[in-house]
């Protein structure tokens, strides 16, 4: 194991146990689930889907970094601007670019297939940030990629957007209650929990809003904005409403799940 997946590794397993930790003490939701089958589950799936990325060799944002780099290619070779004000610029792309993919998992039936497998989950704590079927995993990182590869962000760069990103995935799906002005103020600039608890919401307008992933300005740009859930936060459903039952918290089910029409 390189340098850079200790360090990654290190931080996600760090922020993981820290928000775990949390969540016993400031708890936002009680739980509909038994949590062992549902953490079982969530922590397969976020395996499995690593080893997914992991076979897929070059093909990430590590990878599509060093290719833009050997074939000196990419939009930000082609500007005249300070290192810092380039990298600036392509983390805030790079979250744009992943809103837009969000968007899109709702959007187009063939990605809500595999998507609907993270919204399956009727509880949502921090192994909710590890649910995603591994066929997701893989479609995510070659859009990555590819967009990596466009700008021409350097690997550093990169891999620092990678690391912001899955460690806000469990920071934002944490069963976190948090105090309301500081809620408000975090949602100025990034997604904090009871913002994206929202878009697990089982009303289908809920379900698609609130796509962003660290910068919450996207959503407020493009008009997909909900403040506060029709039910209140601890007065809504979490999940999807034809899975209200004992399945999303089973593998097998799990992942089979893109494989079904409905």
């Amino acid at each position: 194991m390189d340098a850079d997946t200790l360090l990654r590794t290190g931080i996600f397993l760090g922020v993981l146990a820290g928000l775990i930790g949390l969540e016993s003490l400031f708890p936002r939701k009680a739980s509909v689930m038994p949590r062992l089958h549902r953490w079982l589950t969530n922590l397969s799936l976020g395996g499995l889907s690593a080893v997914a990325v992991r076979l897929m060799g070059p093909l990430t944002v590590a990878g599509a970094a060093l290719a833009a780099e050997a074939a000196g290619f990419g939009l930000f070779r082609l500007v005249d601007l300070p290192d810092w004000a380039a990298a600036a610029l392509i983390l805030v792309l790079l979250d744009l670019a992943m809103w837009a993919q969000h968007a899109a998992m709702h959007k187009v039936p063939l990605l809500w297939r595999m998507h609907r497998v993270h919204h399956t989950d009727r509880d949502l704590d921090v192994t909710s940030g590890l649910r995603f079927h591994p066929l997701e995993a893989a479609v995510s990182m070659l859009w990555k990629a590819l967009v990596v590869f466009a700008l021409g962000a350097p690997v550093a760069v990169a891999l620092a957007y990678e690391i912001a990103l899955s460690t806000m995935a469990l920071f934002t799906h944490a069963n976190l209650r948090l105090p309301l002005w500081l809620d408000r103020a975090l949602r100025l600039a990034i997604v904090t929990p009871d913002m994206h608890r929202i878009h697990h919401s089982m009303i289908r307008t809920e379900t698609d809003s609130n796509y962003g992933n660290i910068l919450s300005l996207w959503d407020r740009m493009f008009r997909t904005y909900t403040a506060e859930p029709e039910g209140g936060q601890d007065g809504f459903t979490l999940g999807l409403e034809d899975w209200q039952d004992e399945r999303p918290a089973r593998l097998s089910a799990a992942a089979g799940m893109p494989f079904l029409r409905k």
